[in-house]
């Protein structure tokens, strides 16, 4: 996006966000996520291996690694989103599409 606004980021929020996150990996409620298999943002099915854990909104926006924050996402569209907000992901899609579609 090139009216991005740079924000910066906390070295001591996202070691310890990290942390939890690594932790949050290790739960049930985790694994009975990822064993859906469905990918939270293209809806499609994959091997539970081939999913990632995503925070909607990302560490270094100051995102937390809590229950209500992180969703299993597959590669392609963690690598899409990187380090978009929701509300950056909706202007993306209003951006991107055509006037007609608006």
């Amino acid at each position: 996006m090139a009216d991005w606004i740079p924000i910066e980021k906390d070295p001591r929020h996202m070691a310890r966000e990290k942390r939890k996150a690594r932790e949050l990996k290790k739960s049930q409620w985790w694994r009975n996520r990822v064993e859906t298999g469905i990918c939270y943002y293209c809806g499609r099915k994959f091997l539970p291996e081939e999913l990632t854990m995503d925070h909607v909104v990302p560490l270094s926006r100051g995102g937390k690694s809590t229950k209500g924050n992180v969703v299993p996402c597959c590669r392609g569209c963690n690598a899409e989103k990187h380090l978009l907000t929701p509300a950056d992901m909706i202007l993306q899609e209003f951006k991107d599409s055509p006037p007609e579609k608006r």
